[in-house]
């Protein structure tokens, strides 16, 4: 979900690992010259979802830590691209503290129909990210380094050497 760290976590997780790191929200941002909220707003959310897709199948994966936006979900090709030579760790966070780190939703450029509510949208997405990850990472009340400790383990539970 947006706000559930995962670029705080993923940077400093590329750092232990010696990978390079992606956000796709800024790559988005940059290689689009508008903000997510702009491109939703100027395209509506299915356009802007047609748009995520391209931009995430143009993306080197291998030995890169990725974060891709929350609405990544919604397009099976591009998890396919993005789990085809790596592991996708689901990081949950609860519908509460989601509310408490998502205070403003527009600014944030989150994909959410109009009207639909944080609990909403966490019920849609929820199943989907479990379904596509190899693994889940509970990040409530944890600092971004404990976060990172917990991403390693599982790492090493899926990978053993």
């Amino acid at each position: 979900m947006p706000g559930a760290g995962k670029s705080t976590a993923g940077v400093l997780l590329a750092k232990r690992l010696g990978f390079a790191f992606i956000d796709t929200d800024i790559f988005i941002q940059v290689r689009e010259g508008r903000s997510l909220q702009e491109l939703i707003r100027a395209y509506g959310a299915d356009e802007f979802c047609r748009i995520e897709e391209a931009h995430i199948l143009t993306l080197a994966v291998e030995s890169h830590v990725i974060a891709p936006g929350g609405s990544v979900v919604y397009h099976p090709n591009a998890m396919a691209h993005l789990k085809a030579n790596g592991i996708a760790i689901h990081l949950d966070i609860s519908v509460e503290r989601l509310k408490r780190r998502l205070d403003d939703v527009d600014a944030r450029g989150v994909v959410i129909g109009p009207g639909q509510t944080i609990e909403n949208l966490y019920a849609e997405r929820r199943p989907l990210y479990l379904s596509y990850s190899d693994a889940t990472v509970d990040t409530d009340g944890l600092t971004p380094d404990q976060v990172v400790g917990r991403l390693l383990d599982a790492l090493a539970r899926l990978n053993p050497p």
